[in-house]
C-alpha cells in the first residue's frame, strides 16, 4: 500500500523489491497490490507521457499535481512513462501526486525536432508510444503527453487505429468565441493537411459529437470554413459537401448552417467549424497570437500613466475574466478524435496549468463514453454518407 516502507506488511511490495523516493516525512513507495484497488476504485486511469514537451517533467508532473488539487484526489489514477530516476527525484515535491500514481521506465524519449520517419522503428521504448499503448491494451483510459505532435499523431494512429466509419481521424479543441463563457469547436488543426469531402463529413459528425458531450451544446450550429459564405466559393470539395448537407438538413442530428468564414469563428454564431488540417492550424495559431498581443498592448498602455494603473486596480476582475477567456492554457487541450482510444496532445512549451487543462479534457471524454457515442452516430449518418458519391455540381 502507500505508506512508510517500514509499516507496510504487503508481500508484493517485498517480492517485486520496489524501490521509492524520501520526502521530508516518509520514505513512500508503490505497490502492485495498491495499484489493483485503485483501477477497481472506480477512478480513471490516465497514461501520460512524462518526458514529452520542452517543460517536461517538472510541467508535467505540476500539471498532475495541479489537476488532483483541483478536482480531488478520488478521481483519476495515473500511468506516468518516463525516466525513472528522474520522475523518482522530482516526484518527492508532489505528495499528492505520489499517492497517485505509478511510474514506468522508459529508457527512451521523442524530441521534438523528431521526423516520424525516423522514430517509427525505434519508438517502442519511448515514453510517448509505451504511454499509447498502455490505452491500446486497456490498461489507461486515455494519453495525455505535450511531445511531438506529429509523430504523436503517427503513433496514435499505428497503435489505436481509427474508428470503423471514419476515413481519418482529426485533431480538435475549444475556442474562445462570442460573449460569456462561449467556445467554439474547430476540427481539423493539423493532422489532415489535405481533405477531401469524405473526410470533411467525418469531421463534422467527429465535432458536433464533441460539441454536445463535452460542449454541453444540444444540436450545435455547424458550418465550413470557406473563402465567402455564397454556395458558389471555395473548391470541388467543399461544395460537394454543402450541397449534401444543405439538401440533408432536416435528416442532420446538428444544424448545419452553411459556409462561414473566419470572422465568424470568433463570432459566436456558428459552435463547430469544418476545415482542413492545413488552414485549421494556422486559425490556431493565429488565434493564440492575438491573445498574446491582446495582453501585451494592454499591459503596454496601462504602464504610460498614473491614471491608468489606478482605473486598471478597479477593473482588475474585468481584466481577470478578459484573460481566462483568450489565456490559450485554457484551451491547451487538443483531442485526436475518431480513434479506438482517446490521446490528448498539449501544447510542447506547456506549463502546470495547460497541462491540467489537458488531462481534464481526457478525463471528460472518459466520462462521456464519447466513442461510443460516435459510433451510433456513424450509423446513424450511413445513408446520407453513402449518398455523397451522387452530388453533381
Amino acid at each position: 500500500m502507500w505508506g512508510k516502507e517500514t509499516s507496510t506488511s504487503c508481500l508484493s511490495c517485498l517480492r517485486y523489491k520496489i524501490t521509492g523516493y524520501k520526502s521530508d516525512r516518509a520514505e513512500y513507495i508503490f505497490c502492485p497490490s495498491a495499484f489493483l484497488i485503485k483501477m477497481s476504485d472506480n477512478k480513471k486511469i490516465i497514461s501520460i507521457d512524462g518526458m514529452g514537451g520542452d517543460k517536461a517533467p517538472v510541467a508535467v508532473l505540476g500539471g498532475m499535481n495541479q489537476f488532483l488539487f483541483q478536482n480531488g484526489e478520488d478521481t483519476v489514477f495515473f500511468r506516468v512513462f518516463g525516466d525513472k530516476k528522474i520522475l523518482n527525484r522530482l516526484i518527492a515535491k508532489y505528495p499528492r501526486v505520489a499517492r497517485n500514481c505509478e511510474i514506468i521506465n522508459s529508457p527512451d524519449k521523442i524530441k521534438s525536432g523528431d521526423k516520424v520517419r525516423d522514430v517509427i522503428r525505434r519508438a517502442q521504448d519511448t515514453s510517448m508510444y509505451m504511454a499509447i499503448k498502455d490505452v491500446r491494451e486497456g490498461n489507461s483510459s486515455a494519453v495525455v503527453s505535450a511531445g511531438n505532435t506529429g509523430v504523436l499523431m503517427a503513433l496514435s494512429k499505428l497503435a489505436l487505429k481509427t474508428i470503423n466509419g471514419i476515413s481519418r481521424p482529426a485533431i480538435t479543441t475549444m475556442l474562445p468565441s462570442g460573449g460569456g463563457d462561449q467556445r467554439v469547436a474547430i476540427l481539423d488543426l493539423g493532422a489532415n493537411v489535405q481533405c477531401d469531402e469524405e473526410n470533411l463529413f467525418d469531421f463534422a459528425l467527429l465535432g458536433s459529437v464533441y460539441a454536445e458531450t463535452i460542449g454541453k451544446m444540444k444540436k450545435p450550429k455547424v458550418g465550413i470554413l470557406n473563402i465567402g459564405e455564397e454556395d458558389t466559393k471555395g473548391n470541388e470539395s467543399l461544395q460537394k459537401l454543402n450541397k449534401l448537407l444543405n439538401e440533408n438538413k432536416n435528416k442532420l442530428p446538428y444544424e448545419y448552417i452553411g459556409f462561414v468564414e473566419g470572422s465568424d469563428i470568433s463570432g459566436g454564431n456558428v459552435q463547430v467549424v469544418v476545415t482542413d488540417g492545413f488552414t485549421g492550424n494556422i486559425v490556431l495559431k493565429t488565434v493564440e497570437g492575438t491573445a498574446k498581443l491582446i495582453k501585451r498592448v494592454l499591459m503596454d498602455n496601462l504602464k504610460k500613466s498614473i491614471l491608468a494603473m489606478i482605473g486598471a486596480f478597479f477593473l482588475i476582475h474585468v481584466f481577470k475574466r478578459l484573460k481566462n477567456k483568450i489565456d490559450p492554457r485554457s484551451y491547451a487541450g487538443a483531442v485526436f478524435l475518431g480513434l479506438n482510444g482517446f490521446a490528448i496532445k498539449t501544447h510542447g512549451n506547456s506549463d502546470a496549468l495547460a497541462f491540467s487543462n489537458a488531462i481534464k479534457y481526457a478525463v471528460d471524454l472518459t466520462d462521456a463514453d464519447f466513442n461510443k457515442q460516435i459510433e451510433m452516430r456513424v450509423e446513424e449518418m450511413l445513408p446520407i454518407k453513402e449518398s455523397l458519391g451522387q452530388i453533381e455540381l
